[in-house]
């Protein structure tokens, strides 16, 4: 079939309408078919169309200085060749479901391409996602390496469903103030140990961590004493984040995940802020990390995260920190 270029977009005549009606390509026109660059490159490459006074290499030249576009190129191919019906969308494309296409099936990914190295942008990413879930979507990232390899993950927003209930003290365990902790005098056995709150030092004393006694004090489970008074959840953040500036977010999230009944501890050796569990469990499910508003962080670091996060059998969630909540957002491999 012989097509033209308009400068955008290359179009068929009549004839073109069995290539939207057998493979989903293009967009019927009331006299023919357009075909967006992707679909046209593509369909060049596998000798069903030529253009008109351009061979494969001239067509790719013209757009190779768009932004990202060789890389879209070769998510488009690699899609379709696995057997997808694939066309521009309102992120970069929109995937059918296998065996479905455009007039008589439905879409089922959203997908958004990136380079190992473009930032992922959280707030433009959560407001992306919420987008999917709001058209019944699955928004994937195709990332393209620095070697062109491909690699797809499903972002999902994950409602962290509450599993059992906070704190509630009859009276505030008092304690005092040493640096950013906070250290109590209670045998084993106590309610907060069981809990899981604080470190035991020895038979008779407990080490609060900030971010614990921070929530303790809110919930009036623990009275932290210095300079002769009880000090205020809000005086200690304030001390704390004189030599913790990621105290605010931690906090927050930390709060979050107690409140609904999760077990939040140190995620240190995974590289991020918590190691969660569900419930009193032997072992955690996932890895959290607080994310505050604005932030911006290389894919390349995601992928490690989202790496050992699978490497030791848990979920990877970045918590978005927003004066209107949290919320939680799960970064997944996928294959196609």
């Amino acid at each position: 079939m012989l097509a033209t270029f308009d400068g955008t977009w290359v179009h068929l005549k009549s004839e073109g309408r069995t290539l939207y009606d057998q493979g989903g390509y293009g967009r019927p026109e009331k006299d023919g078919l357009c075909l967006s660059p992707e679909e046209a490159l593509y369909l060049m490459e596998r000798n069903k169309i030529e253009v008109k006074d351009l061979d494969f290499d001239a067509l790719l030249g013209l757009f190779a200085d768009r932004s990202n576009f060789i890389r879209r190129y070769m998510v488009y191919r690699d899609i379709r060749e696995r057997g997808y019906v694939i066309q521009p969308g309102p992120h970069d494309f929109r995937v059918f479901r296998r065996g479905h296409k455009p007039g008589s099936g439905k879409s089922r990914y959203l997908v958004r391409v990136l380079s190992e190295r473009d930032l992922v942008d959280f707030d433009r990413l959560d407001q992306d996602v919420l987008t999917a879930v709001n058209m019944r979507k699955q928004y994937l990232l195709a990332v393209v390496d620095d070697e062109d390899e491909l690699t797809y993950y499903e972002v999902r927003l994950q409602d962290l469903p509450p599993i059992g209930e906070p704190p509630a003290c009859e009276a505030p365990v008092g304690a005092g103030l040493l640096g950013t902790y906070a250290l109590a005098h209670l045998p084993p056995g106590n309610r907060l140990e069981e809990e899981w709150y604080g470190k035991r030092l020895d038979a008779e004393r407990l080490l609060f961590r900030p971010v614990e006694s921070i929530y303790l004090i809110r919930r009036c489970c623990l009275e932290v004493h210095h300079d002769g008074g009880p000090m205020t959840a809000e005086t200690l953040l304030d001390a704390v984040a004189e030599v913790d500036i990621e105290i605010r977010e931690k906090e927050r999230v930390f709060s979050d995940l107690r409140d609904k009944g999760y077990i939040p501890r140190t995620g240190y050796k995974f590289g991020h802020h918590f190691r969660v569990y569900s419930g009193k469990k032997s072992h955690s499910e996932m890895l959290v990390h607080a994310v505050p508003a604005g932030t911006s962080m290389p894919m390349s670091a995601v992928s490690r995260s989202v790496r050992l996060a699978h490497s030791v059998k848990k979920k990877m969630l970045f918590a978005c920190v927003r004066n209107s909540g949290i919320r939680y957002v799960e970064f997944g491999r996928i294959k196609l």
